[in-house]
């Protein structure tokens, strides 16, 4: 196989709301599309990196920047057997998962048209269908807060995700969990607290929550093992999980007993796949995360989500809960709080490349 041509392109698409988190919040997203050509075939995909660091250190520009200046000039024209060594000739370059998994994964959308199966088949998945829950920002009161979780359950979301911070938190899922005893509610962190807040964290086990994500640093693996030694309700692992040797340490020490797997985030499907495994083997759960994306990235969460150890259900949630109109058809859609899995060709959707072009910002091309 060979990528005789790789176009990289940014295009503005607006959210439907605010969406914010403990570290802030945005409505504008720069999305950054790949589009990979050779050998007759054609993969898409996604850079997930956000505007800002507030995630990872990785932004849209910087992904941008390695991508144009390091990675596409070594790849395009290369030969290579498939998604797993396409990076070799850019295995010097430190981190940048977000930027090379974009590569990887529009490999694995080749590889798999090539094959002339789904995305899903082509990473050995299971399922026709996924569970999926939806992520809920954080609200100016609970009034907001609650019409928004009861508009959720009816559209039929299998879980809801809440995000929390110092302030608010605990009174504030107490007070859903009161109005909605039986759902299925996670707290979401986003590194907000630190060890000294175990006491106000322990306080969460009266919730009853499926688990609570990456309550302490981005980067820690040894506070949140003593976290974990000391409250009931499960750790998830989101920011400090970066690769299978991340996982390989937080196994280890106890630092969690869940992973939530963002392939953009750990360099890619391959590496999502290795950590599925490593996890599985344990008996630990994993499920699929979100970075707001678009259709093309979400094709990839669905795909992946399809893999049997994903027993959780993924931040994958449908199309019209960010965007008025997605990129690709057709849209992602919820029934009976399950997505269907896309069993056509690669990805399995069509991108709408007309409207793609006419958003496009700026663009670079490899030959």
């Amino acid at each position: 196989m060979k990528i005789e041509r790789a176009t990289l392109r940014e295009i503005p698409l607006r959210l439907k709301e605010f969406f914010e988190i403990s570290s802030g919040g945005s409505q504008d997203r720069r999305v950054v599309l790949l589009t990979l050509e050779g050998d007759g075939l054609e993969g898409w995909s996604e850079c997930v990196a956000s505007a800002d660091p507030s995630y990872a250190y990785e932004t849209t520009d910087t992904a941008w920047h390695v991508l144009t200046d390091f990675i596409l000039p070594h790849v395009v024209g290369r030969d290579f057997s498939g998604p797993d060594d396409v990076l070799e000739p850019v295995s010097w370059i430190r981190g940048h998962g977000m930027a090379k998994a974009a590569v990887e994964m529009g490999v694995w959308d080749m590889a798999a048209r090539a094959d002339g199966v789904s995305l899903s088949a082509k990473l050995g998945g299971t399922r026709a269908a996924v569970p999926v829950g939806v992520s809920v920002g954080l609200k100016p009161d609970d009034d907001a807060l609650h019409e928004q979780v009861a508009g959720f359950l009816e559209d039929g979301y299998a879980r809801v995700k809440i995000k929390i911070k110092p302030g608010r938190d605990l009174e504030m899922l107490a007070g859903l969990r009161e109005r909605f005893p039986d759902v299925d509610f996670m707290a979401d962190a986003n590194s907000a607290y630190t060890l000294d807040d175990v006491e106000r964290l322990k306080e969460f086990d009266a919730l009853d929550l499926m688990m609570i994500e990456q309550p302490l640093r981005y980067d820690d693996f040894l506070h949140h093992a003593r976290l974990q030694e000391r409250i009931d309700t499960a750790v998830c692992l989101d920011e400090s999980i970066k690769s299978a040797a991340d996982t390989e340490l937080a196994l280890e020490l106890g630092s969690c007993r869940i992973i939530n797997i963002k392939p953009g985030r750990v360099g890619g499907l391959g590496e999502s796949r290795r950590i599925h495994d490593m996890m599985r083997a344990e008996g630990l759960a994993v499920w699929c995360g979100g970075m707001l994306e678009s259709g093309v990235g979400r094709a990839h969460n669905v795909a992946l989500a399809s893999l049997p150890g994903f027993t959780l259900p993924g931040d994958i949630s449908a199309s019209t809960r960010y965007w008025e109109r997605d990129i690709v058809s057709p849209e992602f859609t919820v029934s009976e709080g399950k997505m269907a899995v896309p069993v056509g060709p690669g990805i399995g959707v069509d991108v709408d490349v007309e409207r793609v072009e006419a958003l496009t910002t700026r663009v670079a091309t490899f030959t």
